[in-house]
């Protein structure tokens, strides 16, 4: 029997994957509320009102420069509570492993899953794992519910974003998207770039006191220009980006040339799109650029009154249509 890597009787209710829970799963997510025996578990109260949030993620290949799967998971959740105006407090995981997966790989994904879940103060509470048939998975799925308490003073909801406010993004786009990309050596390429992927709740944090801030979202599948579509959907307001306030990476620029990518359709892990009223944007930036994660934060676009079209305004003068996105340039990259 291969004891490096997982079989089908991991996940058949017996020795082995009682093992490989405790081995891995408990020794890492350990703490006083998960009990790996149990049913269900009771949660203590949380003073405050609560915020409920649930994602499934995968990725090839599973470990890319700036991160893995597990530290992926852990960002992706935190970060869709953070710019809710949530604090994370409990997470529930739930493993679905391929059948053949090495056991080292799971190990350090969890690993890592388990260590940015402390550094965002989250608890694991509750869990599964199943296995399945080599080739009928891509190595290794994690779905993860998060619950968190929210903590924002304004209401930050996408509809009251109104003609005459400011769009904001707190850092360049692209990185993951194109770190993932190069990491699988497609097209002979490859490069130093590191994905984004981090936990945006200290700058979530920084900001969701000031009554000038609409709205704040992740702009992870999709990208920049997807978020901005969903904010000009709402708002029944066009937007208009001007290209030469985007925060691009030259490494993204030059791979997007290359084959021919729009960096604003690439996803982000750990950036946020915010709308404000324009006598915030500065203090938004001011706080942001405050924070190693915010040091290139830049005001990017405006709302104007008119039909809900999103326009980059580019360098030479001109206006270009941003279509909402159809195809999927990266697939299987968060």
């Amino acid at each position: 029997m291969d004891d490096t890597r997982i079989l089908l009787a991991h996940g058949n209710g017996g020795r082995l994957m009682r093992e490989l829970i405790a081995d891995i799963f408990a020794r890492h997510l350990g703490n006083p509320l998960l009990d790996t025996d149990a049913d269900a578990v009771a949660l203590p109260r949380l003073d405050g009102e609560l915020m409920v949030t649930t994602d499934g993620f995968t990725v090839q290949p599973l470990e890319f420069p700036g991160g893995n799967l597990g530290s992926l998971a852990v960002h992706g959740v935190v970060n869709d509570l953070a710019v809710a105006g949530a604090d994370p407090r409990f997470f529930t995981l739930s493993a679905l492993i391929e059948e053949g997966l090495e056991i080292e790989v799971l190990d350090r994904l969890i690993a890592s899953f388990a260590a940015a879940a402390r550094d965002n103060g989250v608890a694991v509470v509750a869990g599964d794992t199943k296995v399945v048939r080599r080739g009928e998975g891509g190595g290794l799925y994690l779905n993860v519910a998060g619950i968190g308490v929210k903590r924002a003073a304004a209401p930050l909801a996408i509809e009251s974003a109104t003609a005459g406010d400011v769009v904001l993004v707190s850092g360049p786009v692209g990185d993951h998207g194109i770190a993932v990309m190069l990491a699988r050596e497609q097209f002979g390429l490859s490069g130093e770039l590191r994905s984004d992927s981090a936990s945006v709740l200290p700058l979530a944090q920084a900001v969701r006191d000031l009554p000038g801030l609409r709205f704040m979202r992740d702009p992870t599948r999709g990208g920049l220009a997807t978020v901005v579509h969903e904010i000009a959907r709402a708002c029944g307001h066009g937007i208009v980006l001007e290209q030469h306030a985007v925060p691009l990476r030259p490494e993204v620029v030059a791979v997007c040339e290359m084959l021919g990518y729009d960096p604003y359709y690439l996803a982000c892990e750990g950036r946020i799109v915010a709308v404000a009223e324009p006598g915030t944007a500065d203090e938004i930036l001011a706080r942001w650029k405050a924070l190693p994660q915010g040091a290139d934060a830049a005001v990017i676009g405006r709302i104007e009154a008119g039909d809900s079209r999103v326009i980059l305004e580019t360098e030479l003068g001109g206006r270009r249509v941003l279509d909402e996105l159809e195809d999927d340039p990266l697939p299987r990259i968060c």
